[in-house]
């Protein structure tokens, strides 16, 4: 199998930090990342993830930011 086989099996995994990749399932999946259930051709895969993720900011990145909006009273960009 190969990354550029548009018919092999993916599936998306998402890590700590909320972002997400894909990876073949035939492979297991790297440690810190974990299985989110969706598993299909890559086409179908990536658009699950273009569906889901939809602030590309890491989490910690996320939580820093509305963090400092609190503490000036203003409100986090979204």
């Amino acid at each position: 199998m190969s990354w550029d086989d548009e018919n092999a099996e993916f599936e998306v995994v998402i890590n700590q930090e909320e972002q997400y990749s894909i990876w073949p399932s035939y492979k297991p999946i790297p440690a810190g990342w974990h299985a989110v259930g969706k598993k299909g051709p890559k086409a179908d895969v990536l658009a699950y993830i273009e569906e889901h993720w939809t602030d590309m900011r890491p989490a910690s990145l996320r939580k820093a930011m509305d963090a400092e909006a609190a503490a000036n009273g203003a409100a986090a960009p979204a």
